[in-house]
């Protein structure tokens, strides 16, 4: 194969083009746009939440899990509890100077743009247009990407399994399906969990924040984090006291790796022969110079 000098630096700057125009750009919305506005959602008022936890009797019911851990036994808010492969919501209690008490529903967050989804090879992890991130099993690969790129280590495996799987909350997609809440919010007798869509669950939020007499702490916990979330927390303490992760950047964490993965295809058709011109132009290059010492070397008459 022979290749020009020029002619290579060409095709190089034409594959440097090509992969810059190939990484995505922003959709022209508007900055005030709410991500994921019209998808389902749920607005969890933790000063409303009693601790009673008939959200995570009706979970496991729905999804047919095991009963939850001590059912009815007060003991159970002593230790912090997390979702893992059997159970996907916990309460748990925190206090602040005797009556001081909230209780605080976890589950998985249900990201607009979900980074467990975006690290699936075999998109056994997926966000539906309605809101839930849903798992197919017969999919999953076993790889646990999943489970290394959610930023809220929601999504557990069934170690213990000789067929194992990655479980999580569903948010009940297949009542969804059906025009029916989730069994959490149906079974909450507070009024803690308020379902919704995502930009009229933002609005109550902000009203009951902003309100003359509000007590509420000015932060909607997932209306940014980690792009939007369909799950978010309003409360009258510091989300920081009530175990909720801190640092969670407000970008989507799937667009953090977007730029790279476009560049994929261009990069394995185009600089294989871009590389193989350049080992080629170098072949070229000490052949030629060797044939010029050799000649040097050949003594003269």
């Amino acid at each position: 194969m022979k290749l020009s000098r020029r002619t290579f630096f060409k095709l190089g700057g034409a594959a440097g083009a090509m992969t810059i125009a190939a990484a995505p750009r922003a959709v022209g919305a508007s900055p005030t746009a709410i991500p994921g506005a019209g998808m389902k959602a749920v607005l969890v008022d933790t000063t409303k939440c009693a601790g009673c936890r008939a959200c995570e009797a009706a979970c496991a019911e729905a999804n047919r899990l095991a009963e939850p851990a001590m059912a009815g036994d007060e003991r159970v808010f002593t230790t912090r509890r997390v979702t893992d492969q059997r159970t996907f919501t916990v309460v748990n209690r925190f206090e602040r100077g005797g009556a001081d008490t909230r209780f605080v529903k976890r589950q998985c967050m249900h990201c607009v743009e979900p980074a467990c989804a975006s690290a699936c090879l075999a998109r056994a992890l997926d966000k539906t247009p309605s809101g839930p991130v849903v798992y197919h099993p017969e999919r999953c690969l076993g790889c646990r990407y999943c489970m290394v790129a959610c930023p809220f280590d929601v999504p557990k495996y069934e170690y213990e399994s000789a067929s194992p799987f990655v479980r999580k909350c569903t948010f009940c997609a297949e009542r969804q399906v059906k025009g029916l809440e989730p069994a959490c919010t149906s079974a909450c007798p507070t009024g803690a969990l308020t379902f919704g869509t995502r930009a009229a669950l933002l609005d109550e939020a902000k009203r009951r924040i902003y309100d003359r007499d509000s007590k509420y702490v000015p932060h909607i916990y997932g209306e940014e984090e980690a792009g939007g979330t369909s799950w978010m927390y309003i409360s009258d303490r510091p989300l920081d006291e009530l175990g909720f992760k801190g640092g969670v950047p407000t970008v989507a964490y799937s667009s953090l790796a977007q730029p790279a993965l476009a560049a994929v295809p261009f990069i394995i058709t185009l600089w294989p022969p871009l590389l193989m011109g350049l080992y080629s132009f170098s072949q070229r290059r000490a052949q030629a110079e060797a044939e010029a010492d050799a000649h040097e070397e050949v003594p003269h008459a």
